[in-house]
């Protein structure tokens, strides 16, 4: 290969203003997802002010890491594309669950790091059998579970939109609702009448306009700037050294092999998105950077770690596919864990700033998946019939949140991930539907299978 060859968009490496600028928009993009579930689970075992500011941090600082992994690689670990890790939501049921079960609430860090350690491990060793599932998720599938990975995440766009807190007086007001669509539409303005790197970083403007407008209104909140040191790290095993209880490591084992179910579907739909089409090795490093970070974050007091499927929109929207960029998004979470001050800058924008750009983000994530569908084969029966189904189970737990209320709490936790559940769906309908009926081979192959290469290599276009 030529010397002078063109690096993939994904390789690029971009002047320093728009890679540090870019970088903080991914941050901002997933700061809210970071911080709820340390102040959740940290809330519920009965944590003090200053030490929810530490579980926090810690939860950053981790994130950071586990990104830095999953976008640079070391050896067969990482993903190599533009993928932000950072703490699951998946695993906050569980989590409380066991703090819950707990006697002695100051107990339940230890034993919640603890399987989480395991369940960690146990994962990073599954990861090349896990991989070989690529081959059954061709683009009838893969479309369908990123429109689903879209739909899923907009209730939580509304839910910022309305507010942080559901119990407050304001929580739905003209004034956060008036906020968001402010938001959103300066994202779209910018979005039209701008061009180059301003409409690239379109949704970082808006946040800081968005932010600016909601002073006026008394909705941002600097106090945590205040409040916040300059320098801080989270101290190794800060709660007290790990503890293993069968129990909490089975329950976090589950979260574990829906993580990876979602990993999987999130390194297909980035692969879709930034045309480098994710092979069963990319998924086999990207589950290990995401199993090891997991295995790793306890030790600086950290939760799971699992890709953030909005900063997908945001690369989707951008259109900006450097993996360095996120990278330098990972650096900065990094920093923030190490200075709480610049960690609670992010924290200033307010939550319905947040849920105006978030439609966008993830409106962004359904509208690939659409477009991925439309080179499904739709005009196929089969094909239709299996999106229909796999989207309704997956929309389930959007719709009708109580609807598997019966169910034992292990099984709530897979069945009430509407990606895990749909994903689920659409492959075993897939190979129910397509396999062995003597079907064309590229309704049922994943492209990398059809010989595509790898590096750099562009599909035809879809049809306009």
């Amino acid at each position: 290969m030529s010397s002078h060859a063109v690096d993939h968009p994904v390789d690029e490496k971009l002047p320093a203003l728009r890679m540090t600028t870019s970088g903080l928009q991914h941050v901002a993009a997933m700061y809210a997802g970071v911080v709820a579930p340390p102040l959740i689970v940290g809330a519920a075992a009965g944590l003090t002010g200053t030490e929810l500011t530490f579980l926090t941090g810690a939860c950053l600082f981790t994130a950071g890491l586990a990104t830095l992994l999953q976008t640079l690689g070391v050896w067969k670990i990482g993903a190599r594309l533009p993928f932000v890790n950072g703490v699951t939501f998946a695993g906050v049921a569980p989590m409380t669950a066991i703090v819950a079960s707990t006697d002695d609430k100051r107990d339940a860090l230890p034993v919640i790091f603890g399987a989480v350690i395991v369940a960690g491990l146990l994962g990073f060793l599954a990861a090349p059998v896990f991989c070989k599932a690529v081959r059954f998720f061709p683009p009838v599938v893969t479309g369908t579970v990123i429109t689903l990975i879209g739909v899923s995440l907009l209730p939580v766009a509304f839910g910022w939109a309305q507010g942080p807190d559901p119990a407050a007086h304001e929580y739905g007001s003209t004034t956060n609702l008036g906020l968001a669509a402010a938001t959103l539409l300066i994202v779209l303005l910018l979005r039209r009448f701008t061009r180059g790197f301003v409409k690239q970083i379109a949704v970082l403007l808006g946040l800081l306009v968005g932010t600016l407008v909601a002073i006026p209104f008394g909705v941002t909140d600097f106090g945590p700037v205040a409040d916040a040191g300059v320098v801080g790290f989270p101290t190794p095993f800060h709660f007290g050294a790990p503890r293993f209880q069968l129990a909490a490591i089975l329950s976090m084992c589950v979260v574990m092999v829906v993580s990876m179910t979602e990993s999987t579907a999130d390194m297909l739909a980035l692969g879709e998105i930034v045309e480098r089409p994710a092979d069963e090795r990319t998924i086999a490093a990207g589950l290990r950077a995401d199993t090891l970070g997991s295995a790793l974050s306890p030790v600086f007091n950290g939760f799971m770690c699992s890709a953030f499927a909005q900063n997908i929109g945001l690369v989707a929207m951008t259109r900006i596919r450097s993996r360095y960029v996120v990278a330098t998004g990972g650096g900065f979470l990094v920093l923030m864990g190490l200075c709480p001050m610049a960690a609670s800058l992010i924290a200033v924008v307010p939550r319905p700033v947040l849920g105006g750009a978030g439609v966008v983000l993830f409106g962004s994530v359904a509208a690939s998946g659409i477009q991925t569908l439309v080179r499904a084969g739709l005009e196929k029966d089969n094909n239709v019939l299996i999106v229909a189904v796999s989207l309704a189970v997956g929309i389930i737990p959007i719709t009708a949140p109580e609807f598997y209320h019966a169910f034992p709490e292990t099984a709530k936790i897979v069945l009430d991930s509407g990606i895990s559940t749909g994903c689920l769906a659409a492959v075993l309908l897939n190979l129910v539907f397509n396999h062995g009926r003597g079907r064309d081979a590229a309704d049922v192959t994943h492209p990398m299978e059809a010989g595509e290469e790898l590096t750099g290599a562009r599909r035809a276009p879809a049809t306009p």
